[in-house]
């Protein structure tokens, strides 16, 4: 009989909770603090020897001490026993910096992947991770790894919650095509993406691709990320000037940084709705019984 523990980080027990109560699984418990001088302490409360560990922390905000505690965490799950580990991140970090841009910089996508394979775990899970220039997430690790996505749910909770008049769909950006589309197919309505230009960390550019009139028509605009809020404003406004009835967003991680919530509140969006990967006063949709179905696909 195949025995499976869930384990939550600091900013996964509340996603690990979610997937043992749906999956029945063993829920485990970690010790997590920090010394006076900062330094992080972790104790593995459970017992996890010849056992399969879901251990799950979203990466983001307190990015660094984090990035230590999963490292931490999943090197001695294998030195206490553990038969196999799936790293589930959420929320994956350093996903920007995935290329040596200027002379001399560090590629931290490149670097984050060898340090999680050499923590000794048997595969990785992201949700919705953010790919730019890395198509696929098997180009980036030597293991197995699998990037999910919460399109679906956002979805299913928008077309529960609201009645959207004859919703179109767009992405905000290139990259938010593959969401869009899925978000389309959902629905069975059109998708579009607009066009932007980042002029800095904070400030972009976006313009249409395609003039279009959406009189009488609600729009949903999927993406991956909000962060600051920018992309979204933009996008807004642009979508506004097409004759949008209610303009709805909806994003797997909600970031908000400063007051970026309040900002797109302000432009003129009706609603933001995103996923527990990253807690925030949008998280409305748990990716709990996502990973529960992908773990149901592994075999004895």
């Amino acid at each position: 009989m195949r025995k499976i523990m869930v384990l939550g980080g600091s900013c996964g027990g509340h996603i690990a909770v979610r997937i043992a109560r749906l999956g029945d699984y063993e829920l485990g418990d970690i010790e997590v603090r920090k010394f006076p001088d900062g330094e992080t302490y972790i104790r593995l409360v459970s017992n996890v020897a010849d056992k399969d560990v879901v251990y799950v922390n979203s990466i983001a905000k307190d990015v660094n001490d984090l990035l230590i505690e999963t490292l931490f965490t999943l090197e001695t799950l294998k030195e206490l026993g553990a038969k196999k580990v799936y790293a589930v991140i959420p929320y994956f970090p350093y996903a920007r910096q995935d290329e040596r841009f200027n002379p001399g910089e560090v590629v931290s996508f490149n670097v984050v992947a060898r340090m999680l394979e050499r923590a000794g775990i048997d595969e990785v899970w992201t949700i919705d991770l953010h790919l730019h220039r890395v198509e696929d997430i098997s180009k980036l690790f030597k293991i197995p790894a699998r990037n999910l996505t919460a399109v679906k749910e956002l979805c299913a909770y928008m077309k529960e919650i609201y009645r959207l008049e004859k919703p179109f769909i767009i992405g905000p950006d290139e990259e938010a095509e593959q969401w869009a589309r899925v978000a389309s197919e959902y629905f069975d309505s059109e998708y579009d993406v607009l066009e932007k230009q980042r002029l800095s960390a904070e400030k972009v550019v976006v313009k249409p691709k395609h003039i279009r009139d959406f009189k009488g028509r609600d729009v949903l605009i999927i993406d991956d990320i909000i962060s600051t809020g920018g992309t979204i404003v933009e996008a807004v406004k642009v979508i506004k000037n097409m004759n949008a009835g209610d303009i709805y967003v909806a994003v797997t991680h909600a970031l908000l940084v400063k007051n970026a919530l309040t900002k797109i509140l302000k432009a003129g969006v009706k609603d933001v709705v995103s996923t527990d990967t990253v807690l925030s006063p949008t998280s409305r949709v748990t990716v709990a019984p996502l990973i529960v179905r992908e773990l149901s696909k592994i075999g004895e």
